[in-house]
């Protein structure tokens, strides 16, 4: 299945770095479903270690709260489980203009344009990131935990996410597995907003049900941080759009202004100083959580346009689909219908339905 995709790819998108991607892509996953081990004979099996037997066992329990109360087609997703012998699965390279939020896309067949280009090695991803930072552009990578193949192959558990905390790891599945339930064609925005609702939402259930409030009420505090986090990088990112005089296409995405509002010495100052500004405020949030650091990575080095738009990509529509959840009484099944509903939209008419909805508009 994985040669005969590889040759469909090929032919749809001939070209020598075409080929190389695509290979190493393929490779990437044949190496994954080649060193697949059975979850239940891993459990069985006494030099099984003690921590990841529990994870192991607690995800079993996940598929099936999955599939019974979240309506997710679990399917034979997360029986078997990959150790790939590093901290990420992939990397994934995004970029921008120096002076934009719009974000470049990369076309794939089978799923359209999508605002990052991925690799199963970090040196792969830098190495094309390099590329992109020569022609100017603001660029970032990042390590990615976890993916969904979208039904083309069976997703296994893997080392780089296994050990997360219950309500992190039982996010991460239910997200995944949404993703498996609807997804739209060449849209970034949409299909990851959704999934992270499906998957919060997820937690939030599998904790209240398993009568875990400890983990629930910790949970719920770091949802809300998070929350505060992304607030304050949407709001950044709308200082920078009016600085760089950047406006909202049909479907409501950024669209880099046809000439500079202003030099770029002194566009390249009001940069420096909007992100200035930015760290300033993570520290007097952090002051405000008592010290927490959690986000501190993400603040470790150099901030740019590409970076934001990480942010953008998860939490723009998270307002939207949310209430698209309460409106239909908390009903999971519902709430994919009416997801599956959007996802045939074009693509302009589905955000401006999702910017509405935000706004408290029955539409």
């Amino acid at each position: 299945m994985l040669a005969v995709f590889l040759v469909v790819v090929i032919a749809a998108v001939p070209g020598c770095q075409t080929i190389g991607y695509y290979s190493q892509a393929a490779k990437g996953e044949f190496q994954i479903l080649a060193h697949q081990q059975r979850i239940d004979k891993l459990i069985a099996d006494p030099q099984t270690p003690e921590a990841l037997r529990s994870q192991l066992q607690l995800v079993q329990q996940l598929r099936v709260f999955a599939k019974d109360q979240l309506k997710l087609p679990v399917d034979d997703h997360y029986l078997k489980y990959v150790d790939v012998h590093r901290p990420y699965v992939v990397w994934n390279v995004q970029a921008a203009p120096q002076f934009s939020l719009q974000p470049r896309t990369w076309w794939y067949p089978l799923v359209g344009s999508l605002e990052y280009r991925g690799y199963f090695s970090e040196r792969g991803a830098t190495n094309y990131a390099k590329g992109l930072i020569k022609k100017g552009d603001d660029v970032y990578v990042d390590g990615v935990e976890a993916y969904s193949t979208l039904g083309w192959f069976k997703d296994p558990l893997l080392n780089t996410f296994i050990h997360l905390s219950e309500p992190e790891l039982a996010e991460v599945i239910f997200h995944e597995l949404g993703h498996q339930r609807v997804f739209a064609r060449g849209d970034t925005d949409f299909n990851e907003a959704y999934a992270t609702t499906v998957g919060q939402e997820g937690a939030r259930r599998w904790l209240r049900a398993s009568g875990k409030t400890n983990l629930l009420e910790r949970y719920e505090i770091a949802l809300r941080r998070n929350d505060q986090f992304v607030h304050l990088i949407m709001s950044t990112r709308k200082e920078l759009e009016t600085i760089y005089g950047d406006t909202l296409d049909k479907d409501g995405k950024v669209k880099a202004a046809k000439t500079l509002p202003l030099p770029p010495a002194q566009l390249s100052e009001a940069k420096k100083r909007v992100f200035a500004e930015l760290r300033g405020n993570y520290q007097k949030l952090k002051l405000s959580w008592g010290g927490y650091s959690g986000y501190d990575d993400w603040f470790a080095h150099e901030l740019n346009n590409a970076q934001l738009n990480t942010i953008a990509n998860y939490y723009d529509y998270l307002p939207a689909f949310e209430r698209l959840l309460q409106l239909n009484g908390g009903d999971m099944a519902k709430f994919y219908v009416e997801v599956e509903r959007l996802s045939k939209m074009d693509k302009d008419e589905r955000h401006q339905w999702l910017r509405n909805l935000a706004q408290g508009n029955k539409t």
